[in-house]
């Protein structure tokens, strides 16, 4: 019989969560930044491994802010928490206890759960054996812990077969050639939505969005229409930058990430639309996917 379940990948916010998503799938999906709180909706990644069919979920980083924006992304990790199948807790390993023990509370012993220690590749075999040590007073309230590099795929199989015990004997949930169960359009958004945060500093990236209005599918080139939402006036110029500088390579960028992903030309028009206070506006946020 084989297996199949799924995996919340859970941790503070920028611990890796998506890009160890994206390297274990050996395709980027889910976007990536060195900001904070990039992340902001759950997303998927289907990964076969030996006769188990393991479904990723990538959650936004566990955080607490006041506008109704970030109280989704809490409620979307709290969700994949309490609908998995187990959890794997995603620490890089120069961080301190504080943020795991913040997890437990949360959890409360309700799901198992997989500790992952990134970056050891970073440090030194002394201060990796001392975190490792750090993390064994909890050594009853966790599965196994597996210490990895995601840059470098050191201990992606030993994750992989460590996740697949704790996994019930399941028929396939997925076709096994499918790797996401996301639509192309959320995809794209996302993309848009890193070049954003990869072009654009401050505030800026936070408060903004990105609405796909029109993916229009030919041959051998797709034409999408997407519209960036703003909350500002003042930061229209700043996406636009000047002569439209920064509005250009942004798209650039996205349209890049886009063709890698769809193996197709693509031409993606960008335009830029304010909406005051859409962060805290409860409806729009909904209108846009926030539900």
């Amino acid at each position: 019989m084989s297996k199949c379940g799924f995996v919340a990948l859970v941790g503070r916010p920028n611990a890796g969560k998506s890009t160890l998503m994206n390297s274990i799938l050996g395709e980027k999906i889910a976007m990536v930044s060195q900001k904070a709180n990039a992340t902001r909706k759950r997303s998927n990644a289907i990964v076969m491994h030996g006769d188990a069919q393991i479904i990723f979920v990538d959650t936004p980083g566990l955080h607490e802010k006041e506008k109704i924006l970030n109280q989704f992304m809490l409620e979307e990790a709290l969700k994949a928490i309490g609908d998995c199948d187990l959890i794997v807790y995603l620490s890089p390993v120069t961080d301190s206890l504080e943020h795991y023990e913040k997890f437990l509370k949360i959890n409360g012993g309700k799901k198992k759960h997989i500790v992952v220690l990134s970056k050891i590749d970073q440090v030194s075999q002394e201060k990796l054996f001392k975190r490792i040590n750090s993390y064994n007073q909890y050594s009853d309230r966790f599965e196994a812990l597996i210490p990895v590099s995601i840059s470098k795929k050191v201990g992606h199989k030993d994750l992989l077969d460590t996740i697949v015990k704790y996994l019930d004997e399941s028929p396939y949930l997925y076709d096994p050639e499918d790797i996401t169960t996301q639509m192309l359009r959320d995809i794209y958004r996302e993309f848009i939505r890193e070049a954003i945060f990869d072009n654009v500093s401050d505030e800026v990236p936070y408060e903004s969005d990105v609405i796909i209005d029109k993916i229009d599918e030919k041959r051998d080139i797709d034409h999408i229409r997407a519209t960036i939402i703003l909350e500002k006036e003042s930061q229209k110029g700043i996406i636009l930058g000047s002569g439209g500088s920064t509005i250009k390579r942004i798209g650039k960028s996205a349209r890049l990430k886009i063709e890698q992903l769809s193996g197709k030309k693509v031409f993606l028009d960008l335009f830029v639309s304010v909406k005051k206070g859409w962060t805290n506006d409860k409806k729009f946020l909904e209108e846009i996917g926030y539900k």
